[in-house]
């Protein structure tokens, strides 16, 4: 085989082991961009709504990606629930509209199935953060 032969080769198995390494730092930038952009959004945390979400058990009633045993078939699918046009078939979804939901579903919707959890205003943003990278 001759040198220019290998030479070539050689940077085929590099590009091939580098392009798995490249898709990654693409999804890892991806992610941090849509983090970022929901905490300007809604002023919450995205790592504090996951903890929100899960303490208060919403994965017992809703599919939420990322959410330990978040597999509830009682209320929607939260899968990209972020670029939904409106919640709960009434309000805009908006980082505003997402939060007041979240905080007393019941004054937005009597009689919906989503129980008004008490949640504060803090973690209402937070829990909001982490659904708006939802995408």
């Amino acid at each position: 085989m001759s040198a220019s032969v290998r030479f070539v080769a050689g940077l085929l198995v590099i590009g091939a082991g580098a392009a798995p390494v490249s898709f990654a730092v693409m999804r890892w930038q991806a992610k941090a961009e849509a983090q970022t952009t929901a905490e300007q959004l809604t002023r919450g945390g995205v790592e504090r709504g996951k903890l929100v979400i899960g303490a208060y058990g919403c994965g017992s009633c809703h599919v939420i990606p990322g959410i330990i045993a978040a597999n509830g078939q009682v209320g929607p699918s939260l899968k990209s629930v972020a670029v939904r046009v409106q919640i709960a078939g009434k309000l805009t979804n908006s980082p505003e509209a997402m939060t007041h939901w979240l905080r007393s579903p019941q004054t937005v919707l009597p009689g919906n199935g989503m129980p008004n959890q008490g949640l504060n205003e803090q973690e209402a943003r937070d829990a909001a953060a982490y659904l708006y990278t939802l995408k």
